[in-house]
């Protein structure tokens, strides 16, 4: 049952958290620094919600970091070559973002002169931006009033208010306390407070509930003495194996074939070696029957990565071959250029179980 005594805690203790004890993130412009007047870039804010969407803030880091220096304004990413931020892009993971990256940009470029709107619902008109991006940018980069609830603080609200009721059928319920407990002031400060405390004190085991700005009579969970308990989460439904084959075609002068992902559906835009036709819903070929060409295919093993919603076991084939051969579907690469290229990580990981010195220095 789910406690609903506690209608609106102060944000105050909160706040008062956060201005000593808030990470200090590149994109972020802390309390100190808004006190000496810096502003939130929306460009900033924008480029690391949409970066560190199922991903970790160690991951985004990197990637936030080149993508500045590569383009440090809005336009410059409008303007740049679509091939560059794939490949910019890489190992991120959840590649539509990507696209959607830059059509948001040169959205923002065209449409808006180059200035993100500062409002929720002209946010949300930009390609790519839901309901969570939209209300992040306008509450930390324009101070709106925006509830705005990412996994982290879904986990705090729902040990605050003790909410029986499992996700993501709670999320609604969420969004309604988390909207009634923003203040007026300060509502991107106290936006990514609850962030930095469901990441670093309201954490999935073993909160640290003694340190907790809400302990004191606020937190239903930590009354009932049961916070882990909370988010309660629906059954987790098996995912799906699939299966198919890749193959990795080296020459003697040490090319490898590889070519380009339909724009559309998973990896989208990506550059992939010559793969069986699998998807989400359907295994492909394993054998060599479904090679790019006929050659002395030799077994290397299997590679297993898990999707969202799939799992996918890909049969791993090499060939070296004397001279590159003609094909309409792709183009041959240099493997010492291999760095450079949009390969999502399981193309990594099948070119890496071939070609074991294929990426040295990668970490994707």
């Amino acid at each position: 049952m789910t406690i609903t005594t506690l209608d609106k805690p102060s944000a105050k203790p909160l706040l008062d958290w956060y201005d000593r004890h808030h990470r200090d993130l590149p994109w972020r412009v802390s309390p100190d620094m808004a006190a000496r007047g810096v502003k939130a870039d929306p460009y900033h804010v924008w480029l690391s919600e949409v970066m560190l969407q199922q991903t970790t803030v160690q991951a985004v880091k990197p990637y936030f970091a080149r993508f500045l220096e590569r383009w440090p304004h809005v336009t410059d990413l409008a303007d740049a070559d679509n091939d560059a931020v794939m490949a910019a892009w890489a190992g991120l993971g959840y590649y539509a973002r990507a696209r959607n990256l830059k059509k948001c940009a040169e959205a923002v470029a065209r449409e808006h002169g180059g200035v993100f709107p500062n409002t929720e619902e002209g946010l949300k008109s930009l390609p790519g931006i839901g309901d969570y991006t939209a209300a992040a940018v306008a509450a930390i980069a324009f101070n709106r009033q925006a509830a705005v609830m990412d996994g982290n603080v879904e986990r705090v609200i729902s040990r605050l208010y003790a909410i029986a009721t499992p996700l993501p059928a709670a999320k609604p319920l969420m969004k309604e306390k988390v909207a009634l407990l923003t203040p007026a002031a300060r509502p991107g400060d106290f936006a990514q407070a609850m962030m930095d405390l469901g990441a670093t004190i309201c954490t999935p085991k073993r909160p640290a509930c003694s340190l907790c700005p809400f302990r004191d009579d606020a937190c239903q969970a930590l009354k009932l003495s049961e916070p882990e308990l909370f988010p309660v989460k629906a059954a987790k439904k098996e995912k799906p194996v699939r299966y198919g084959a890749a193959f990795i075609a080296v020459t003697g002068d040490g090319e490898i074939l590889l070519r380009r992902r339909i724009d559309s559906g998973l990896l989208g835009g990506m550059t992939e070696v010559p793969t069986s036709a699998w998807t989400a819903r359907i295994d492909g070929e394993v054998s060599t029957a479904a090679a790019p060409f006929d050659a002395a295919w030799q077994a290397c093993g299997t590679v297993i990565h898990v999707f969202t919603h799939f799992e996918l076991r890909l049969s791993i084939w090499r060939a070296a071959i004397a001279a590159k051969i003609s094909t309409n579907d792709g183009w041959w690469e240099p493997v010492t250029n291999l760095e450079a290229q949009a390969l999502p990580t399981v193309m990594k990981k099948a070119i890496a179980t071939a070609i074991p010195l294929a990426f040295k220095t990668s970490k994707g």
